[in-house]
């Protein structure tokens, strides 16, 4: 019996139905674009990670971010010893110049950093903040060796997003409270325990995939993961159509958030986009004891092998935004 389950999480057909609204082309990032359309970063690292980011200037010198007109890569640095005095290792943390509210993101990513130690993100935080003030979305995210993927939304108090029956998604949901607060800041995440090759290695051997994540104010947050070699990757998102609308040929999504248990406008506004690798740190260092990367301190481990980064490393081929005309 499944009595008032119904209204809680909608049909993906029904959820597709609400945000059928297209969504047009508004800003494409394709190699040189990333250039001129982010902002490098050189705060410290909010998750207290062993890591140093470096601004544009230093990152291109050190060849640690560079652009084609293909291809956009940035990495960490896997040549040098870390001195115990340092801030950590060089690595690249960039955040989009432009926010978004409703919109549709649709990342095809050849390859993200893996290897242990290893804190990848590619997510979305709002502009005005402070966070978590008006909300956090992680559309790509994981540690050390994880093979697979977590969407997450972390917030203010009083938002949750409950695993009933019918919540449609082909993820796992691994937790429920979407408040910052509660359990050092879980949030509310779902594991991409299908398709398979997520996150990680196996994502990187297969060259990747195409990642889209849909935002709208009637229909919620939902995330879709469609590898490489996927037989059914919608056309719309191969070709980087300049029109597209989430829509029921795009499969069930991988994770499904709704606004029933979490009010819209008091945990999100808009938002910007950010790509950063950490190292160790808050999630990442916690779960080194457990991760099956040796004996040494995740610290130590960082600090010492410089040759274990050669994977750690983004290359992406484009990333587009679409946004709907009202």
């Amino acid at each position: 019996m499944r009595t008032g389950y119904a209204s809680i999480f909608p049909s993906v057909l029904a959820l597709t139905q609400r945000a059928s609204a297209n969504f047009f082309l508004k800003d494409i990032f394709v190699g040189h674009d990333f250039l001129d359309g982010w902002t490098w970063q050189t705060i410290d690292d909010p998750t207290h990670g062993r890591v140093n980011y470096v601004d544009q200037p230093t990152a291109l010198q050190a060849n640690l971010s560079y652009a084609t007109g293909e291809k956009f890569v940035m990495r960490a640095d896997d040549w040098s010893t870390v001195p115990a005095s340092a801030r950590g290792r060089d690595s690249i943390r960039i955040v989009s110049n432009d926010a978004y509210e409703d919109a549709v993101f649709v990342l095809d990513l050849e390859h993200m950093p893996q290897g242990c130690s290893t804190w990848p993100a590619f997510w979305t935080l709002s502009e005005k903040g402070p966070w978590p003030k008006g909300g956090e979305i992680d559309i790509i995210e994981g540690v050390n060796l994880a093979t697979n993927n977590q969407a997450t939304l972390h917030t203010l108090p009083s938002c949750t997003e409950p695993d009933y029956p019918d919540r449609r998604q082909t993820g796992t949901t691994i937790s429920t409270n979407c408040d910052t607060s509660f359990n050092f800041n879980q949030g509310c995440g779902v594991s991409f325990t299908s398709p398979a090759g997520s996150y990680g290695a196996p994502f990187n051997a297969a060259r990747g995939g195409h990642y889209a994540m849909a935002r709208t104010r009637q229909a919620g947050v939902q995330v879709w993961f469609w590898p490489r070699s996927h037989p059914r990757i919608p056309e719309e998102i191969k070709s980087g159509a300049d029109v597209l609308w989430p829509n029921p040929s795009w499969g069930t999504p991988v994770a499904t958030f709704s606004w029933n248990t979490c009010d819209y406008d008091a945990h999100f506004d808009a938002h910007q986009m950010i790509f950063d690798l950490t190292l160790c740190g808050d999630w990442a260092g916690n779960a080194w004891s457990t991760s099956g990367c040796g004996t040494d301190s995740c610290v130590d481990y960082v600090n010492n092998n410089p040759s274990a980064f050669a994977e750690a490393y983004w290359e992406i081929n484009s990333l587009r935004v679409y946004t709907p005309k009202w």
